[in-house]
């Protein structure tokens, strides 16, 4: 292939993966949005004094994501990966514009649960249907391009919560103020822009060529690897995807699951997506309020680290982008679970001993940094790359389910165990699942850069 195709083939692959990453954009901004908005709902919603409520409130999203997870598996396997993105973008649309329209809380969560299914099936789809476009070499990069999304989409989202709020003055009466009436309205309706756009978007893009390829299209699946790739790996990818598909006759089902080597391999999605979010990062978004407030901050000023947090972890996604394919996935995994433990045990002692301010924005930066170029990209990547063709859809369903859950148990549990524990105690129990985790990844986890799909399959399930 010449420089000049190599270049256009390039710029294809990488706008069809831009847009298809939109939905992580959407997950991130949809996702943190309610953290800027949250110390003003409360007071709206007169929940400020209830954690119980408080963990529900921010939790019910996620049992939305549970429902989206749980539809989108079988549903892309038997339509098609783009017309769930498509749905997927609705679903944000109407829970941009509802979240904020509401005046009482049970309508609140219903566009939250809503919204949350829209995530659901994005944070599902958009990696996979990366994963599925992208050649061997390069697809660690281009997967966590939806990541870099997810966190832009975040950035997005605190920066704008920062633009619309008005300064807290101490003792201010919030429920009376702009902020409590209308200000946490517009931080919602903000995700409008971007629901719209990908909206429209979604109808530009091809389907997944490998799901055409499994579905007996093997025409137009060429076609697209020949824009993707040039034609000789074009040639390549169909001979790999025939030859992978002739070494089962069965029908496609649930039940494959649980048969041969595909249980181990999806107990290695499932951990691993698990421990992306047991290992605490999350709350550091979702409560924000609550991690600065105790080292000392005032409203105004978490609005302002929130913002700090949120370009961190954009600056050192594109390390992690650029490393995924280097490094590879176990080892940059391994790099992030030695770390956070290590940083958690810092973070801890400064609560413990009461140490606040800058010191704590420090370590929380560290750990929002070391997360960044680690395990939030990466752990996206290996669900992406380790299932079957045949089955990747209902298999990086379960394992997205279980990434859900856990940052259900996660997000609801942290109100509880910040006033059981202590905001030390928290982050030390965070630390030791992180020291877990390194030992999982340290004895299970096999390296798959560099690899086409079909290859891991072929070496996972030998």
């Amino acid at each position: 292939m010449s420089n000049t195709n190599k270049e256009k083939t390039n710029i294809y692959l990488l706008l069809i993966s831009l847009v298809s990453a939109m939905g992580g954009l959407l997950f991130g901004y949809d996702w943190v949005v309610i953290g800027g908005a949250k110390p003003f709902y409360e007071v709206f919603f007169g929940i400020e004094a209830s954690p119980g409520m408080q963990g529900w409130v921010m939790g019910s999203a996620i049992l939305g994501c549970l429902i989206g997870v749980m539809v989108s598996g079988s549903l892309s396997d038997k339509y098609g990966r783009k017309a769930l993105m498509t749905v997927s973008s609705v679903l944000f649309i109407i829970a941009a514009v509802g979240t904020g329209a509401v005046n009482h809380i049970d309508w609140f969560i219903f566009y939250r649960v809503l919204g949350g299914v829209g995530i659901g099936i994005a944070s599902n789809l958009s990696p996979m249907y990366i994963a599925e476009i992208s050649p061997g070499k390069v697809r660690g990069k281009f997967v966590s391009i939806n990541q870099l999304t997810i966190v832009l989409g975040i950035l997005a989202a605190q920066v704008t919560n920062w633009l619309i709020a008005d300064p807290v003055v101490p003792g201010e009466d919030i429920l009376g103020s702009w902020n409590g009436q209308m200000g946490w309205r517009w931080m919602f309706w903000s995700a409008l822009v971007p629901a719209v756009v990908f909206f429209v978007l979604t109808f530009f893009i091809p389907e997944s060529p490998r799901w055409l390829a499994v579905q007996g299209n093997f025409k137009a699946s060429r076609q697209i690897f020949s824009k993707i790739g040039g034609e000789q790996y074009a040639d390549e990818e169909i001979k790999g995807i025939q030859n992978a598909a002739n070494t089962t006759e069965e029908k496609t089902s649930f039940s494959m699951l649980f048969k041969g080597k595909v249980p181990r391999i999806l107990m290695i999605g499932i951990v691993i997506a698990v421990f992306q979010q047991w290992c605490g990062i999350n709350v550091i978004f979702n409560y924000a309020q609550e991690v600065f407030s105790a080292a000392g901050y005032g409203v105004s000023d978490i609005l302002f680290n929130i913002v700090v947090t949120g370009v961190t972890n954009v600056i050192f996604t594109f390390v992690g982008m650029y490393l995924v394919d280097k490094l590879g996935r176990r080892g940059l995994l391994i790099i992030g679970s030695v770390g956070l433990a290590l940083i958690y045990a810092v973070m801890g002692a400064f609560y413990y001993l009461q140490i606040s301010g800058i010191a704590v924005l420090v370590m929380v930066v560290a750990a929002i940094a070391c997360y960044a170029m680690t395990l939030a990209p990466v752990a996206w990547v290996v669900i992406s790359e380790i299932f079957p063709n045949r089955i990747r859809g209902m298999a990086m369903a379960v394992a997205t389910f279980s990434l859900w859950f856990a940052c259900f148990v996660l997000t609801y549990t942290f109100p509880l165990l910040n006033n059981a524990l202590g905001p030390h105690g928290t982050f030390w129990l965070y630390g030791l699942i992180c020291v877990l985790g390194f030992l999982f990844i340290y004895k299970y986890l096999p390296e798959t850069k560099g690899k086409s799909l079909e290859k891991i399959e072929e070496e996972l399930t030998k």
